[in-house]
């Protein structure tokens, strides 16, 4: 059963008098005189809004907040700490916190506080409700974070926004949810990839055409811009939009009128138009192969999406939300990564991002044996021990050889990386980074030397450190190289 309001203190007195202000409010509440017996109980249910002391006997409130966060990042959690405790407070908004609440505190203050946090779990319970249908849009990292609230500061204004990452970044889903929580959001969200549509059809898709206007053009035909009328045109890849349909294009976001293909009566335009694009838009001005006055005005409001390489602390939770997604389509378990397997997943470089890791969860969902996936069930691709060759399948030397070189990968030489700290870990050793750190400078210096037939100098420029650097770093190393 979920609860409204969890309290969490030692002190008995604070408790009782929280208890009773919530009652007197009709809020529901549980009690816990520890954080680690609320912890347990998470496993069973999840509260609308935690408030919790600071310093507790067991799991202290800032790791109880950081494990909380780590599992429900939009739970709102409140820290109650002495006056004297300022760095404690600190580290608690650093940690996630949505407010502190100093000891001691006034009771109504304190209600107050409570309901607004649980107004602000509501909200984040609807925006949850929607991101069921968007579920490329999950991430706690900072540059998703980023974007999100982008979105939401977005969400009362019509301005033209750009959209750039890489492909399979989710650009599209940004641009439904720019739509989505936009006053415009009643109207239709019309999507057109320009790349994938044929030049001499691109102009009747985008603005219609009249009857007669060319061969085959038996009938009227309404374009994208009236279909998404009073709503959003989302334009994918318009880096690849022909010139004159540019200039077109510009005359709609300059005057608000088009005509179609064909026709000679001006048609409004009340559309909002989000521009997506994997290239680089200026370096196309520069090339004369995109208008400079449509770059500028498209490019009001810009949002970047990072790749997932750029936020592999994600890789979990969309692995998870994927993985579950993919079973209740087909009607099955959800299959579950061993910590090894996951490792490697996560430091793989997804060239395809989101999009291809998405592609990895179906695979598994259908391909792996057990319910439990370790790292053997994981595609080739995804496996140090194989790497595609020439002549097949490889075998790579066992991890940790001491060799301090890791061999040429086809893939992401991380896999590797991440494959041995697990191993090393799954052993119980510890100073694994010194190590590692160890075997990687002296991989960078020797391959620098080589590469500079020995010049310190040069070489100490290419790796990005001094030359006394390098000298200290040979020393501690054990290398010795001439000049």
């Amino acid at each position: 059963m979920t609860q409204a309001v969890w309290i969490i203190d030692d002190d008995k007195a604070i408790r009782w008098v929280l208890e009773k202000s919530l009652a007197r409010s009709g809020i529901a509440y549980q009690s816990f005189s520890s954080a680690d017996d609320a912890l347990n109980a998470l496993y069973d249910a999840t509260p609308s809004v935690i408030i919790s002391d600071i310093r507790m006997p067991g799991t202290d409130g800032l790791k109880f907040l950081g494990k909380v966060k780590q599992e429900h990042p939009a739970l709102p959690v409140i820290i109650m700490t002495a006056h004297s405790d300022l760095d404690s407070a600190v580290a608690a908004f650093q940690g996630g916190a949505f407010e502190y609440l100093p000891k001691p505190f006034d009771v109504d203050q304190a209600v107050a506080l409570i309901e607004r946090a649980l107004a602000e779990s509501r909200s984040s319970e609807a925006a949850s409700e929607d991101a069921e249908a968007m579920p490329a849009l999950l991430g706690q990292a900072p540059a998703m974070q980023d974007v999100f609230r982008a979105i939401g500061r977005l969400s009362q204004s019509s301005v033209t926004v750009l959209i750039t990452g890489e492909s399979g970044t989710g650009k599209e889903r940004v641009a439904e949810a720019l739509h989505r929580h936009s006053v415009r959001s009643a109207k239709p969200f019309i999507a057109l990839n320009t790349a994938a549509i044929p030049k001499d059809l691109l102009e009747s898709e985008l603005f219609g055409h009249e009857k007669g206007a060319f061969t085959g053009a038996l009938g009227t035909r309404r374009g994208r811009f009236e279909e998404a009328e009073g709503g959003t045109l989302f334009l994918d890849e318009i880096g690849d939009m022909p010139t004159e349909l540019q200039t077109r294009l510009l005359r709609v976001l300059s005057d608000g009128h088009f005509y179609r293909v064909g026709g000679h009566t001006p048609i409004k335009a009340n559309v909002r138009v989000i521009a997506a694009t994997h290239q680089h838009l200026e370096e196309r001005v520069k090339l004369g192969q995109f208008r400079e006055d449509l770059f500028h005005r498209l490019n009001v409001i810009r949002l970047r999406l990072p790749p997932l390489r750029e936020r592999s602390e994600d890789i979990p939770l969309l692995v998870r939300h994927f993985l579950a997604r993919s079973a209740a389509n087909l009607g099955v378990e959800p299959k579950r990564l061993s910590e090894a397997a996951m490792a490697l997943v996560q430091h793989y470089a997804f060239p395809g991002n989101v999009r291809q890791l998405e592609n990895l969860c179906q695979w598994i969902t259908v391909m792996a044996p057990g319910q439990s996936v370790e790292m053997q069930d994981l595609p080739p691709e995804f496996r140090p021990e194989l790497v595609a060759g020439s002549g097949g399948a490889i075998e790579l030397p066992p991890a940790g050889d001491g060799s301090g070189v890791l061999p040429t990968l086809a893939g992401d030489w991380t896999m590797l990386l991440a494959r041995e700290v697990a191993q090393r870990l799954a052993a119980g050793e510890t100073g694994i980074i010194d190590d590692l750190t160890a075997r990687f400078e002296s991989t960078c210096i020797k391959s620098g030397l080589a590469h500079t037939g020995g010049r310190k100098v040069e070489a100490a420029n290419l790796l990005g450190w001094g030359r006394n650097t390098l000298t200290r770093k040979i020393q501690e190393l054990g290398l010795e190289h001439g000049e």
